[in-house]
């Protein structure tokens, strides 16, 4: 029998990381801490509404760049919330989650040989998209005691063959909300060298202890630099909708939009309602969800600084690390492996979001959980920080 040729990039890539640890949750009945889904259903009107529209509604092809409800709904909730003034029919386009954005902004900027810098850790499609289409990667390595970059760490890796930067914020998976000054730091070279930010924004509403969100978008020079990302799915904790929402400028789009066209095309129309209707609640939704959450996290974060587990409250996403380099570990995958294996809770290893220079002593863990999850995890991992002190 020939041998069919394959794709090297995607045929020689190893299992991630996430269906490795979930995988291993599942064959030991773990409590799976390790993958970011809320056990929360999500608002019920939001869900109400996709129900009723895909019974009574229509379900035929939608628009190529997004209803224009869902459109409208994109452009007034980022005046609302960030002061962006979009307009919908040229600035605003929906796509098949986050990760179709990402992959369509990747292929519709970057040409083979073109730099594009990345921030480690980082999640893991990045890498990957930027691969395939060609492009070369510049890694700038986030200082592991606040994952901040600086201006010497910028200079270094800009230049007149960088024509991409990929960046997270709220960022996954070190939680942290960057400050205006970091991402006008980042804006400066990027007006500077005429480089295209791919922000990935999706955590943009998970953001606690009163900080408030800065789009790239909304610095003064980067309108027309910037491809802003979010995700309808981390908004209404739906994350299996996979509803995307992009912003960019009219240049931009037009050339995005056809890499959409290729990829997914369009969207299922009755999400598309159900998230328009959910981005037009009021401010009490919004505010509530945020307070759920980050009770959530000082719940998991005072219940695992009580047990000895080093973790400090991130500043945003559903996700908390844990340095345990203070508990005298120095390999993230071999402890999640036996945290997985011998006391069934399931973490994430924060190496597998290098592709170089690894980080090895910090691992993530998700508290975006039921008070009920997180005392049956909490009583797993008491388990593992007694056996630890009497081995």
């Amino acid at each position: 029998m020939p041998t069919p040729r394959m794709n090297s990039l995607y045929a020689g890539m190893p299992t991630t990381i996430f269906d490795m640890m979930s995988g291993l949750a599942r064959d030991h009945q773990a409590i799976n801490l390790g993958q970011g889904f809320p056990d929360d259903p999500g608002p019920k009107e939001v869900r109400e509404k996709a129900a009723d529209a895909v019974l009574n509604g229509w379900n035929q092809y939608p628009p190529m760049m997004g209803l224009p409800e869902l459109r409208e709904a994109i452009a007034a909730h980022y005046q609302r919330f960030q002061g962006l003034t979009l307009d919908p029919a040229r600035n605003v386009m929906v796509t098949s989650g986050a990760t179709e954005a990402l992959a369509d902004s990747i292929l519709s900027v970057i040409e083979p040989g073109d730099e594009v810098i990345l921030f480690q850790p980082m999640y893991d499609a990045y890498l990957p998209l930027v691969l395939r289409a060609g492009g070369v990667p510049r890694f700038v390595d986030l200082d592991p005691s606040n994952w901040s970059f600086s201006r010497a760490q910028l200079e270094q890796a800009f230049n007149t063959r960088t024509r991409a930067v990929v960046f997270n914020n709220p960022h996954n998976p070190c939680g942290v909300v960057y400050p205006r000054e970091q991402i006008e730091l980042l804006a400066e070279f990027c007006i500077k060298f005429g480089v295209v930010a791919i922000c990935d924004e999706v955590w943009e509403h998970l953001i606690f202890d009163g900080r408030k969100h800065v789009s790239m978008y909304a610095i003064p020079g980067m309108e027309d630099l910037t491809i802003k990302i979010s995700s309808a799915g981390k908004i209404f904790s739906l994350t299996g909708w996979k509803i995307g929402l992009v912003a960019a400028s009219a240049q931009i789009m037009t050339a995005l939009s056809k890499a959409h066209q290729f990829n997914t095309f369009t969207t299922a129309p009755n999400l598309q309602l159900a998230v328009a209707h959910g981005l037009n609640m009021g401010d009490d939704y919004f505010a509530g969800m945020r307070a759920d959450f980050q009770q959530a996290r000082d719940y998991f974060c005072e219940g695992m600084n009580r047990l000895g587990f080093p973790v400090e409250k991130s500043d945003g996403t559903y996700f908390v690390v844990c340095d345990i380099a203070k508990l005298g570990e120095s390999d993230d995958f071999a402890f999640c492996q036996r945290l997985v294996k011998e006391f069934g809770v399931a973490a994430i290893p924060v190496s597998a979001f290098y592709a170089q220079d690894h980080v090895r002593h910090v691992v993530r863990f998700c508290f975006a959980k039921r008070k009920e999850t997180i005392d049956a995890a909490l009583s797993r991992l008491e388990r593992a920080i007694l056996h630890r002190r009497a081995g």
